[in-house]
This record gives C-alpha cells, structure tokens and sequence, in this order.
C-alpha cells in the first residue's frame, strides 16, 4: 500500500523504540525478563504494526494494525509509569519519553481517520 519508510509516525515510533532500548540496557539486571523485555517488546509492536500495516491492501487491514499500534502504546504509557515509579528512570527521561508517545498515538489516530474518510 505504502512506504512505511516515508511516514512520520513510524519515524517517531522508531525513535521511540530506539531510547526505549537505550534505557533499558541499564535496568537492574532481575528485570531482563521482566519489565525490560516488556517495554522493549511493547515500544517495538508500534513501529512494527504501522510497517506491516502499510504492507496490506486494503485501507480497512490497515487501520486494523494501525489499531494494534495503539493499543502497544498504551502498554508501553503503563510500562513507562511503572519503571518511573520503580525508580529506574528520572522523572526528565519519564516526561520526555511520555510526550513522545502521546505525539505518536496522536499521529496514529489523526492517520486512521482519514484512511477511514478514504474508506467512505
């Protein structure tokens, strides 16, 4: 359907993940399998979502992994509160990194309407 490359949410996605990794690799060392895979893996089904969205033929297949993204941010905005309250990220990385993701699902959402207007 698309170049998922081109699109500027999956770009700040991407990103996204990016500093998500980044973080990561510092958290205590009983979360590897905890926490810190599940915020990698939330922060990563964005950006993948949106790619193999674009990969589909219909607007409708589209939307419905545009959906799936949204709904891994809202996994990721949970994961990001708790590592915030745990104490294993500043309350600068905390604001940052949830500004971020707010934009993205914003992004997401405002794409999906008007694939959906495309639809009607």
């Amino acid at each position: 359907m698309r170049d998922f490359h081109k699109l500027k949410v999956w770009e700040k996605a991407h990103n996204l993940t990016l500093q998500v990794y980044r973080i990561t690799k510092d958290y205590p060392r009983e979360e590897l399998y905890g926490l810190t895979n599940q915020m990698r893996r939330s922060s990563a089904s964005i950006p993948t979502n949106i790619a193999e969205g674009c990969g589909r033929d219909s607007k409708a297949e589209t939307i419905q992994f545009f959906n799936m993204a949204i709904g891994s941010s809202s996994e990721l905005e949970y994961q990001l509160i708790l590592a915030h309250d745990l104490n294993y990220m500043d309350d600068k990385t905390y604001i940052e990194l949830s500004a971020e993701l707010v934009e993205v699902r914003r992004m997401l959402y405002a794409f999906i309407q008007r694939l959906k207007t495309d639809i009607s």
